[in-house]
Parts: C-alpha cells; structure tokens; sequence
C-alpha cells in the first residue's frame, strides 16, 4: 500500500492505493471509507478487496480539511457531542459540487495508472458514503460500472439531493446491505430506496440484515458483525468481479 496524492479543483487529496502482485492490468475500485476516515481497519479492507483482483483506492474525504493523519477522527465517538458536531460538519460540507470534483479526480487519476484495466471502476461506499457512491454513478454513469453501499445512512430522504432520487442517472449495477437497527435508514427508507430501485430498471440486490446494526462491516466498530460481515464481502467479490473488467 502506498501513500498518493490526488490533485484535485480544490487542493490536494491524500489517498491510500493497494494493488494486487503481478504486472496487471486490473479493474480499480474506490474505497470510500466512513465518517470516522481513512485509518488501520478501512487499510485492511482495501487490502482484502485488493487481494481479489483489484486496484483500490481509498481517499480522504475530507482532504479539504486536513489531511488523513491529521484530522483525528479515528478515536472520536458519538456519544461525545462536539465531535459528533464536528463530524456532522464534515459531512455536511460535502455539498453535491465538490463530490463531483473529488469523483473526477479520483476517476482521472486511476484512469493515468498504466496498470488500471478500464473503461469502468466500481465504488464501495460504507455509511455516509453510500450516498456519495450512488452520486458519483449519477454523476459519471459511462465511468462507473458497480457500486456497492453497505449500511449507507440517509440514502431516502425528502431532501431534493436525496440519493436516490438520482438512479435515473446511473447505469451501474448496485448492491445495497441494510442493517435493520439503523436510524440513519429505517425500513420506510429502505422501501423508498428500493421502490426507486425497482422503477430505475437498473440490475440491483438490496438486502436486509436481521440483527446487525449501523457499522457492522467495519470491525473495532461496535456494531460490527462477523457473519454479515462475510457476506457482504461475499456480495462485493461477486459483484465487482462481475460487472468490472478482466
């Protein structure tokens, strides 16, 4: 694995990349981590992807805000109300624009590795970033051919930039893990989210977990979940090593 930097509209984006041994070419996947950023556990996660066949990207987020190393997200919890704030703020200020132009340099940038097999890559998004994967689809639809969100948070909303008000856009194949004790996506918006799957004609699984909880593919998390853990690395493998070049 080694460190990268992403230049992108609005400065420089720190980034991990892990690829597989041999001279490739493969298909790349972006590892879009969850709010608390890139850190030792989503490196282990690139690495198990990776070790499937992929090239994988895992950027910072929040690079306009500090870099990776530096914004000491990795420790905080929710229960603390100024870093839950803080995160929030974080989050929030991800408007759609500047997720578009992080996605396009992201894209741009895998697609000058000599060892990236294109035209397509997937995205993985895991909490928050499950609405950023599904955007970045909607956004660049020739250049995403999967995408995979596992207990992704507010992806139905009423709000106009809801996630999936935006599947008319994608031409991607998705997959959807859902955790059925998650208050950032209720059964209602789990419904929502997949009556507009179902009206999109898009190639999609959108599944329910009984007992697991928001987080739990993502282990030092206290949600995380071994057994649906395993699944959804079962759902991802399948997937991208579907629906993305070999």
């Amino acid at each position: 694995m080694q460190d990268v930097d992403i230049k992108t509209a609005d400065g420089v984006m720190d980034a991990k990349l892990v690829r597989p041994d041999g001279a490739g070419p493969w298909p790349a996947v972006i590892m879009l981590p969850d709010g608390f950023g890139i850190r030792p556990t989503f490196e282990t996660m690139a690495r198990k992807l990776s070790s499937q066949g992929f090239v994988v990207l895992l950027p910072n987020p929040f690079y306009r805000d500090g870099h990776a190393s530096r914004l000491g997200l990795a420790g905080g919890s929710f229960a603390d109300e100024s870093f839950r704030n803080r995160l929030n703020g974080l989050i929030g200020g991800l408007t759609p624009a500047r997720q578009k132009v992080d996605a396009a340099a992201e894209l741009d940038f895998l697609a000058g590795l000599p060892f990236v097999k294109g035209p397509k890559v997937g995205v993985a998004g895991y909490c928050f970033s499950g609405g950023l994967a599904v955007r970045m689809a909607a956004d660049f639809p020739d250049r995403i051919g999967a995408v995979a969100s596992s207990h992704g948070g507010r992806l139905a909303t009423d709000a106009p930039e809801s996630p999936h008000l935006l599947l008319g856009a994608v031409k991607a194949e998705l997959y959807f893990g859902h955790a059925d004790q998650d208050g950032s996506m209720p059964l209602a918006a789990i419904q929502t989210l997949e009556a507009a799957l179902k009206a999109s004609g898009l190639k999609y699984r959108s599944e329910l977990y009984p007992g697991a909880r928001h987080g739990y593919s993502v282990e030092g998390h206290a949600a995380f979940n071994a057994q649906v853990t395993q699944t959804h690395w079962d759902r991802l493998f399948d997937l991208f090593g579907r629906a993305l070049p070999r």
